[in-house]
């Protein structure tokens, strides 16, 4: 604990005390600061004008443990708020997630102008601890060594009215040697089929339309139980809820992808043809040094099974390039598979030590600059596979679910954003009719480029959706009341499959 001149003084009133959430790392952290933000509400916080510049009362950092400068990063922006609350009686800085989790015992020490430390298993506690380092003036440090609750009990403030994060589990049973997940979220824990479904059905009625199940691994879902087919019967079950349009979920490991999720994804028409498989690595040395427990052949006859079942699936992927001992046969052996995989995208990494992982003390670290070669020829190719992929898709009729914040260019062109069913990002031209986020339209592809698709004709139809009704009421109450910050990297609209914000938790 510190002492209480290192904290602004203590305020009596809490009743009209704003927040803001800063998110970093994983879909995991993203859904969890919907949590967080959904807890602070329920307690009385209003969140923070989004012009607001930093002055909220309460600012949260959800943090994340995976890269090598994680730590820095956060005591940096932690050093940039010093000044800011020791003028500002009453603001409270908690830090929480996965490197508080970690560095529980030296936060304080290195910052000692924070209020809360908190982990990965007790976000539930955060308004107990604000408000009891606010009586008492002294830093609250608590980290709970298992879960407490699982998040999905915990109240929430969602980020789109018209699409949904679902988790399914939390925690890994696996053990990867860069990955530093299992140590910091815990074995895998499963929640219970029915209470998934409730709550999509919840959501459903609230107007959401697509939801994504979300896990470290989801495809190991029932191991709790011993069931090793739970995740296809999730899948099955998901395609009988009326008015739940679309599916996706995050993500699995080839190790636990079974023919019997393909089957499932194949034959629930509201399950979308679009899969993120994480490769790591295309060579087998690699992987059995990474402990993936698949090899190239393996991950290769998925990507056929997958492709012969949804002819028209996107398949997506992670990428490590540099991992310790990696020569440059075993760097031409990932240019292979992602030669012969054809991924529509891929998320590419250069390895960056993981404090704490066993492959931060291999031996064999890869020089930075030969890191980087590899790393941009493996760029270059992803690029030419994806424009090549996309290309594909001109001249087809697509059905997009209008999403809100996708495309930064909109209003300079006159365009709406929206998603394909395999997840591909369009931007089409803007009806004379009235669109709104969560509303479907009918799209004829005219373009591709590498990232996104262009529909430079007439719109051929807009559905009027359930969805686009919950944004609409939605947006009447955000105009009521003040405006709102954003949680930090997720976007308003349509959670993507894979957020492009870091290797780790994510990459399984």
């Amino acid at each position: 604990m510190t002492s209480s001149s290192d904290r602004s003084p203590a305020v009596d009133v809490l009743s009209t005390r704003t927040y803001e959430i800063r998110t970093y790392g994983c879909q995991m952290n993203v859904h969890d600061s919907e949590r967080l933000a959904g807890l602070l509400e329920d307690a009385g916080y209003v969140r923070a004008p989004e012009d607001s510049g930093g002055e909220a009362d309460v600012v949260v950092f959800n943090t994340c443990a995976v890269r090598e400068n994680a730590d820095n990063k956060l005591y940096g922006n932690l050093g940039h708020l010093a000044p800011k609350k020791a003028s500002r009686p009453g603001m409270q800085i908690a830090v929480g997630g996965c490197l508080a989790q970690k560095d529980r015992d030296t936060i304080v020490k290195r910052a000692p102008w924070v209020d809360v430390v908190f982990g990965t298993h007790n976000i539930g506690k955060l308004p107990v601890l604000l408000e009891r380092a606010r009586v008492q003036e002294e830093a609250q440090v608590e980290i709970a060594e298992s879960l407490e609750a699982f998040p999905s009990t915990l109240p929430t403030r969602r980020e789109s009215a018209y699409a949904a994060w679902v988790s399914i589990s939390v925690g890994c049973n696996n053990t990867c040697t860069f990955c530093i997940v299992p140590a910091l979220r815990g074995k895998e824990k499963d929640r219970r089929p029915g209470d998934i479904l409730a709550e999509i059905e919840a959501l459903v009625a609230e107007g959401v339309s697509e939801v994504t199940l979300l896990g470290q691994n989801v495809n190991a879902y029932g191991s709790d139980i011993g069931d090793r087919e739970a995740f296809s019967k999730l899948l099955r079950a998901c395609g009988k809820i009326d008015g739940l349009e679309r599916v996706r979920f995050t993500s699995p490991h080839p190790r636990d992808f079974t023919d019997d999720v393909i089957a499932a994804m194949a034959e629930t028409p509201n399950v979308m043809p679009q899969l993120h498989m994480p490769l790591q690595s295309g060579s087998d040395p690699v992987l059995k040094a990474m402990r993936r427990s698949y090899r190239q052949e393996r991950f290769l006859g998925i990507i056929d099974k997958v492709r012969a079942a949804i002819p028209h699936a996107a398949i997506s992927t992670d990428i490590i390039v540099g991992f310790p001992g990696e020569t440059e046969e075993d760097f031409q052996q990932t240019l292979h598979v992602v030669r012969e995989a054809r991924f529509a995208q891929a998320f590419t990494f250069q390895y960056s030590k993981r404090p704490g992982t066993p492959a931060a003390e291999m031996d064999g670290q890869i020089p930075k600059k030969v890191v980087q070669e590899r790393y941009e020829r493996l760029v270059a190719l992803q690029e030419e596979i994806s424009w090549e992929e996309n290309k594909k898709q001109v001249g087809r009729t697509l059905e997009l679910m209008v999403a809100e914040g996708e495309g930064r260019k909109d209003d300079t062109t006159h365009r709406l954003s929206g998603r394909a069913p395999d997840s591909r990002l369009v931007h089409f031209t803007k009806p004379d009719q009235e669109v709104r986020p969560g509303d479907v339209v009918t799209v004829e592809v005219t373009y591709a480029a590498p990232h996104h698709l262009l529909a430079e004709g007439p719109v051929f139809d807009v559905r009027r959706t359930r969805a686009g009704d919950a944004w609409e009421k939605r947006t009447a109450e955000k105009a009521a009341k003040p405006a709102g910050v954003l949680l930090g990297l997720p976007k308003v609209g349509v959670p993507e499959p894979l957020p492009a914000v870091s290797g780790g938790c994510a990459v399984d």
